[in-house]
């Protein structure tokens, strides 16, 4: 079973850019609890969709410079990238139904 993959901006292109498979990108932090509350969700969906996508998520205090270079105001922020472009994005803490909905349009 898959589990979410730490980035960081080091990593990034290669992980997330580069990736063949569609790649959800959970910008977070350890202070946020709104994404300690999502992290669960987060490690659920990784599973359900092995193989079909990758999940990473990104501490924005770790890494600084990709959450500046996309205009990351709040956290959790979700990207949906495919082909190394953002397609979706979703901001602040969502159900899963809501997440499903944004994967199923990218895979």
């Amino acid at each position: 079973m898959a589990s979410v993959q730490k980035v960081t901006d080091k990593d990034f292109q290669a992980e997330v850019l580069d990736s063949t498979l569609p790649v959800l990108v959970d910008f977070s932090a350890e202070w946020c609890g709104p994404c300690k509350k999502l992290a669960p969700i987060v490690e659920e969906l990784a599973g359900e969709y092995d193989g079909k996508l990758k999940v990473v998520t990104l501490d924005i205090d770790e890494s600084r410079e990709t959450p500046t270079k996309y205009g990351i105001m709040s956290v959790p922020t979700m990207f949906f990238i495919k082909g190394g472009e953002v397609v979706d994005r979703l901001v602040g803490l969502n159900p899963k139904d809501r997440i499903k909905e944004k994967i199923t349009s990218l895979v």
